[in-house]
């Protein structure tokens, strides 16, 4: 009872604090007033800069910013050095003469200690004047940015080869490049009390459908937190069932992925810090699909695609097939491979499910260690170690060379799949078939296939069923879900993102060949 009551203290405590730090709205027209209100709001930050100095030699004028964060040079340059001339008319409006003499730009009138705060925050200078309830804020912000760059989880053979950055104004300066056209809309919002992360929603009006737009803005002005890190955070705050493993929107660093996905009607979500943008909303189909595609002949999309579903299923079922075939089923063997096996088994102590679930959990160990060493390192410790373990495994008795051999081709289809966040819960939906497997033989597996697609079929993503266009069938959309039809067969957008706009050429696309050699 006590604790209870500390609890609820605190929190009066707490609420009281914040009450007392509450942030007067207007500026003053009184400097001194304005400046002891910053100082006490950054007390203890040391970067924080107050550069006092007379304009014209006569008003008071105030400079703040942050160290780190603005262009110190071009400050002196642009705007304290012409300021700061002396001129013998008393009488001379400051306003006016900041006006005619700062090559800045931006320059931005505010009139809140709310917009300095941000404007401070984002590395631009406040300019503060005495007798003056406005200040501005110069577009004098610069930092540390990384280039743009190739994307290292989504390689490709033939497409562009840039990448989003950190900084939200290089990503959507990335979608303008390709999108030259002021239909493409930009909404941006804040999110996260503390850090205050921009978040710019991305649409082409007259593609995107007004309501899901309206319930993207919706869900994401619900979100209250502390702080948005990446866009992780935004994904799991919004998707429609938070407890389902599978992803609920696309991820992508590749602005010519995101720019389709744009032409198609959907939305893009981009979160200033990361380079990763979400993608709303996405179909099951949508994450066996690859940006280059769509840059290959229509025929090897379409095999290189049915290759990936196969491997799909290889990575979810093998280990299980195998578990069953060997516990329960060894009439489907052919007799010559059977007495294969039974040779290579007959040192092995345990059952084939405990035999690949030892297998599978330290293959996922390698992978994962491979992933968090250093990149010098981590290939080699991965490979190596698979190698060395699987071959000392063998030799021990511990499992067989087929199992080995199962679990490399495992191993191996996961990664054809090209989202990294679709391939994670195929991974793990792998070890609870595979329990299926070893108890019910391939009934199990039935089993488990059953529970995954009633599982996928009552899905949505943003009102979009998530195995759409195979359930609900939508013939129309069946021409770039199994197959890749070629490029002027593509006549209309998808169904259910695109119907607000649905024609996206012109009907008689097909090339005319020449037989006639005239």
């Amino acid at each position: 009872m006590f604790f209870r009551k500390k609890i609820k203290f605190n929190k009066n405590i707490n609420k009281k604090q914040q009450d007392d730090k509450q942030i007067p709205k207007p500026l003053f027209s009184n400097l001194e007033k304005n400046l002891d209100i910053l100082r006490e709001l950054y007390k203890e930050c040391s970067d924080v800069v107050f550069r006092s100095f007379l304009i014209a030699g006569h008003t008071k004028a105030q400079l703040i910013y942050i160290k780190g964060l603005s262009n110190v040079e071009e400050m002196d340059n642009n705007v304290l050095t012409p300021l700061m001339k002396k001129s013998e008319k008393r009488t001379v409006n400051p306003k006016t003469l900041i006006e005619q003499t700062l090559s800045v730009a931006e320059v931005v009138k505010i009139s809140s200690f709310e917009a300095c705060i941000e404007q401070l925050s984002v590395g631009n200078p406040i300019l503060l004047l005495e007798g003056d309830e406005q200040g501005f804020a110069l577009g004098l912000a610069k930092w540390e940015r990384r280039a743009i760059e190739e994307p290292t989880g989504e390689l490709v053979v033939r497409g562009p080869r840039e990448g989003f950055t950190e900084a939200l104004e290089v990503n959507t300066s990335l979608l303008r490049r390709k999108i030259r056209s002021p239909q493409l809309k930009l909404k941006t919002l804040k999110l996260g009390r503390y850090t205050q992360t921009a978040i710019a929603l991305a649409y082409i009006e007259d593609l995107a459908d007004e309501t899901l737009i309206e319930e993207i803005n919706q869900r994401l002005k619900r979100i209250d937190i502390d702080g948005i890190l990446e866009s992780g955070y935004i994904e799991e705050l919004i998707q429609d069932n938070p407890y389902t493993p599978f992803p609920q929107v696309l991820i992508s660093e590749r602005p010519d992925t995101a720019v389709s996905s744009l032409l198609e009607g959907r939305v893009v979500i981009i979160v200033d810090g990361t380079p990763f943008v979400m993608i709303a909303p996405t179909t099951f189909f949508s994450l066996f699909q690859s940006g280059e595609d769509y840059y290959h002949h229509f025929l090897i999309s379409t095999a290189t695609r049915w290759l990936r579903y196969l491997f799909c299923f290889i990575s979810l079922l093998l280990p299980s097939l195998y578990v069953a075939v060997i516990t329960y089923h060894q009439e489907m063997v052919p007799t010559t491979l059977l007495l294969t096996m039974v040779d290579s088994r007959e040192v092995v102590p345990f059952p084939a499910l405990v035999e690949a679930l030892l297998m599978e959990i330290t293959f996922e160990g390698l992978r994962e260690a491979g992933l968090r060493l250093p990149k010098q390192v981590g290939a080699a410790v991965s490979i190596v170690g698979a190698l060395v373990i699987g071959q000392a495994a063998v030799d021990a008795g511990l499992v067989s060379d087929h199992m080995v051999m199962v679990v490399a081709i495992t191993g191996i289809a996961s990664f054809t799949i090209p989202r990294y966040n679709l391939a994670i819960p195929i991974r793990l939906l792998r070890f609870p078939i595979m329990l299926l497997a070893g108890t019910f033989g391939l009934v199990g597996v039935m089993i488990g296939l059953l529970a995954i697609m009633t599982h996928l079929s009552t899905l949505r993503s943003f009102g979009v069923p998530y195995l759409s266009p195979v359930a609900p069938m939508k013939g129309r959309d069946m021409k770039d879900a199994l197959m890749r039809a070629p490029l002027w067969k593509l006549n209309t957008r998808p169904h259910l993102t695109g119907e607000y706009n649905k024609h996206r050429q012109g009907s008689n696309q097909k090339p005319h060949s020449d037989k006639g050699g005239e």
